[in-house]
């Protein structure tokens, strides 16, 4: 398959009150609405499955754990696996991971069509601290509950397209999408939560924060030359609010699709990934173009070391 038609399902506010059950049902009925426009993938947000729990300062670990998955499927999330392999639908979605171990990430899986898991990612690019901060005007606490990714950005042939997966704050980072177009993706999916207002910058609000996400996708999907498919979750949460905006972006940065509302909404776009094989092999044909003795500095270096 080089062809495929791709929901971005926008998940509206979570509460802290909605069970697991609740929010699955939400996204079962988001599939079979997307699956009669004739969607074979569907693309879900960042911590789908609960709240935005980082926004609160937990002290006690076993409140913590409750937010967390141990298992994917589990008894909660089989229906939505369970009726994407009924119509036959592909699909990423992000939750909050607990391994056997011990080990909490922010995670995400993608499947193929028969609802079976055919890649994992964790998150890699944490955003926030670590303890209570006096100084913000709300928390936010992915440095406390969550470990960096530890497993890479790599990508997966599935369902005839090379495909890889980012979360949230990794959209901001050129190195996300540059990994994997290094190893030829066609499509990234990229889940977020974001609020609407700078935690740190109140004057920092709703437009400007639109913007830097469009940005960010945008010029990850031309200067990859690859479809990025970035999809919120929205809405106020608790009093939160959660920022929309989710975007279908082509393989030369144009948006295909944009949601309109801060609800549960579908955007749709019918992806060519052959329309991928321009880019890679023009302006971005990275074998003939790049000059890796020149980049030492991205990988062997962290924070900025100003010139003298």
């Amino acid at each position: 398959m080089t062809r495929m038609i791709i929901a971005g399902a926008q998940l509206g506010a979570i509460q802290k009150s909605d069970s697991r059950e609740v929010v699955v049902a939400r996204m079962v009925d988001l599939m079979e609405q997307a699956a009669a426009k004739g969607a074979q993938m569907i693309v879900y947000p960042e911590l789908a499955l609960t709240t935005f729990f980082p926004r609160w300062y937990m002290p006690d670990w076993n409140e913590v754990d409750t937010w967390f998955e141990r298992e994917m499927p589990n008894g909660a999330t089989m229906p939505l696996f369970d009726r994407a392999r009924e119509l036959g639908m592909a699909m990423t979605f992000g939750y909050a991971e607990l391994t056997p171990e011990g080990r909490r990430f922010n995670t995400s899986i993608l499947t193929n069509r028969k609802g079976e898991i055919v890649g994992k990612y964790r998150k890699v690019h944490l955003p926030g601290h670590v303890e209570y901060d006096t100084e913000r005007a709300f928390q936010h606490l992915e440095k406390r509950y969550f470990e960096p990714g530890d497993l890479g950005f790599n990508v997966w042939r599935n369902e005839g397209a090379i495909m890889g997966m980012a979360i949230c704050n990794d959209r901001r980072w050129p190195e996300t999408y540059r990994c994997m177009g290094l190893q030829g993706v066609e499509l990234i999916t990229i889940g977020y939560n974001t609020p609407s207002v700078n935690s740190q910058m109140s004057a920092e609000g709703l437009e400007k924060r639109l913007f830097h996400s469009d940005l960010s996708l945008q010029s990850g999907a031309y200067q990859n030359a690859t479809y990025v498919v970035g999809v919120a979750k929205a809405g106020v949460e608790d009093g939160h609010p959660l920022m929309g905006g989710s975007i279908i972006v082509d393989p030369d940065g144009f948006v295909l699709a944009r949601a309109e509302t801060e609800e549960d909404e579908l955007i749709f776009a019918d992806c060519d990934f052959a329309k991928c094989a321009f880019g890679k092999s023009t302006i971005f044909d990275f074998a003939r173009h790049r000059r890796v003795e020149h980049y030492g500095r991205i990988t062997s270096q962290t924070g900025a070391v100003i010139a003298v």
